[in-house]
């Protein structure tokens, strides 16, 4: 134990200066049992690391990654059995996943150490209340993103910015973007964000390139550990999945035709769409579906998660109307359900239609999404503000 508690004061005292992530505001810290997802790369670990500053008590506070060799000769059980004689309260579990059996022991701590309260993290593959039916009505599960565009800017620039709701950006976005513009130009922000600032590690590279290799390798990591130990994929189908990611990234945003993607990679159909959820689970790709369309149908598009990944594969340049779309779909997917608007390009909640970056006239209904602008008037909307939602 002792040496687990050395390991979490070097890690927190080696902590970087950093922004507070808008979900540590959105978790119920009363819960007993949490369980925080989120892509490879998106700052799972600082997460944690930093909740456990906020909270400043190793004794009341343990961090551990269960890739720990402490984890050979002890058990789950046993670390919380511990902990608790030494007085602990709150444990910080990385990489459960990584742990055989870690959701049967999670749900006989829950039920059996009532004053040790448990956060840990995961893969976003993982199906935590679907494939563990132990933990349901146990577990509240929280979903960790990428940077917004927001928590980008506060990153880079030393700012503060506060998160917007939907709802007042659609009313308020003039004098919300004066007053934002008022601070900072986010303009002068926005390209780099594309290119760079989705996943907070980046930012430690020191040039685009390695930006791109250290990009290229979380991929693989996800591909080759994450997938296919979490969907149990046989090691000689991976090229295909790594082909399939390619083709998309090459051709995103586009409408499948997913009989084309099975020839080109040589498998079934059923096996596409397979491999689609799980790209999508994995936080690779988006599927944007019509209203009312479930998973389990083809989707209507077929979008890379974030900008970053849409850059990564388009040595010729990224086309413009694609990269904002992409954005505006990855910023407001997280809380939002967006599909394929009946006009314009994105239905949000089934409410409101947006259209991207487009000159043609429009109906008056649908709200004009536009680049290159500060701050916009009636219903056009500057793009980047949109990055202020999380």
């Amino acid at each position: 134990m002792q040496t687990l508690f050395k390991i979490h004061e070097d890690l927190v005292s080696e902590l970087t200066p950093w922004v507070k992530r808008g979900l540590m505001d959105d978790i119920d810290w009363s819960a007993r049992l949490i369980g925080i997802k989120g892509a490879r790369g998106i700052g799972k670990t600082t997460f944690l690391l930093n909740r456990a500053k906020m909270i400043n008590d190793v004794r009341k506070c343990l961090y551990v990654d269960l890739n720990n060799f402490y984890f050979a000769t002890h058990s789950i059980i046993s670390l919380v059995d511990d902990f608790r004689k030494l007085g602990g309260q709150t444990l910080l579990l990385d990489q459960v996943y990584k742990y055989p059996d870690w959701s049967e022991e999670l749900r006989f701590c829950y039920d059996n150490y009532p004053d040790v309260q448990i956060v840990f993290t995961g893969s976003p593959v993982m199906r935590l209340k679907e494939e563990n039916p132990q933990l349901t009505g146990k577990v509240t599960v929280y979903s960790l993103e990428g940077f917004s565009f927001r928590e980008y800017i506060n990153f880079v620039s030393g700012t503060n910015f506060t998160k917007i709701a939907l709802a007042d950006i659609i009313a308020n976005h003039v004098d919300i973007s004066h007053e934002i513009v008022s601070r900072v130009k986010p303009l002068a922000y926005f390209n780099d964000y594309l290119r760079h600032g989705f996943y907070p590690y980046l930012l430690g590279e020191k040039s685009v390139s390695s930006m791109s290799v250290s990009l290229i390798k979380t991929i693989n990591l996800v591909l080759e550990i994450e997938i296919s130990y979490l969907q149990q994929i046989e090691h000689r189908c991976m090229p295909k999945l790594r082909k399939l990611l390619y083709l998309i990234a090459n051709s995103a945003p586009f409408q499948p035709n997913v009989s084309k993607l099975a020839s080109e990679i040589d498998t079934s159909r059923a096996t596409v769409m397979n491999y689609l959820l799980y790209l999508k689970h994995a936080r690779l790709i988006h599927l944007l579906y019509t209203d009312g369309d479930s998973g389990m149908k083809k989707p209507a598009h077929i979008f890379m998660q974030n900008p970053n990944l849409l850059y990564l594969c388009n040595y010729g340049g990224v086309d413009k109307n694609a990269l904002y779309k992409t954005f505006f779909f990855n910023q407001l997917g997280y809380k939002n359900n967006v599909t394929r608007g009946a006009y314009g390009d994105f239905c949000v909640d089934g409410e409101k239609c947006f259209s991207i970056e487009q000159n043609k006239k429009q109906r008056s209904d649908v709200i004009v999404v536009r680049d290159m602008i500060e701050t916009g008037e009636a219903n056009v909307i500057p793009i980047w503000l949109f990055g202020f939602l999380y």
